[in-house]
């Protein structure tokens, strides 16, 4: 059940402009120069960017795996355990993550790349 960083990286990649860096001292993505996640040094606990508004949903669904401390609390972030977190949950964070950050010219190719369309 458990994500490594290197699982999130994977899942990361994926997407148009993300690339790895360092941030804070620890491991990261980003897209552009906008950070999109980063490894936190206990090296358990990964911080991705979230809409707000999406985040109790995850509280819920999973209190053990999703959280907050004080400091990011007013932050459009979430904290997950990457020990108790699946990988298709995972996976759909890193989505919603990048299209938290990614421009919106990315996120229009992005979408004309996966319906197949020609950028006119």
């Amino acid at each position: 059940m458990a994500v490594t960083y290197d699982a999130v990286c994977e899942l990361a990649l994926h997407y148009p402009g993300v690339v790895e860096g360092q941030a804070y001292g620890t491991p990261s993505l980003h897209v552009g120069r906008k950070l999109m996640a980063r490894l936190r040094e206990d090296a358990q606990t990964l911080v991705i960017k979230m809409n707000p508004g999406q985040r109790d949903a995850y509280f819920e669904q999973a209190p053990d795996t999703f959280f907050l401390t004080d400091h990011y609390r007013s932050s459009p972030v979430l904290l997950v355990d990457l020990a108790t977190v699946r990988r298709e949950v995972m996976a759909e964070l890193v989505e919603k993550a990048w299209r938290w950050v990614a421009s919106s010219r990315q996120l229009k190719a992005y979408e004309q790349a996966a319906s197949g369309q020609k950028n006119v």
